[in-house]
């Protein structure tokens, strides 16, 4: 691989990596951002659902956060070791 398209790669790593660190900070306020909004669409409901619907909410954002987060490390990580031995 050439030496611009494995800084290509390092960049996309690093922005999902950093899109995954937010998800997983942010997915609690997230969550709730999401529960109040179906709780305003809701005509009734009840606490315990709407508890329900904030942790599943909330749950979304930190898996998908994960996947990011893990995805991003892993293009960074191997992006570089490429680049390190490119250069050897």
């Amino acid at each position: 691989m050439k030496n611009n398209r494995l800084k290509k790669f390092i960049f996309l790593g690093s922005f999902l990596g950093i899109i995954g660190l937010l998800l997983i900070f942010f997915s609690n306020s997230m969550g709730m951002a999401f529960g109040d909004g179906w709780l305003v669409k809701s005509d009734y409901a009840d606490s315990s659902i709407y508890n329900f619907q904030v942790k599943a909410n909330t749950n979304k954002f930190l898996v998908i956060g994960g996947i990011l987060f893990g995805i991003g490390l892993t293009t960074v990580l191997l992006s570089y070791y490429k680049e390190l031995q490119n250069k050897e």
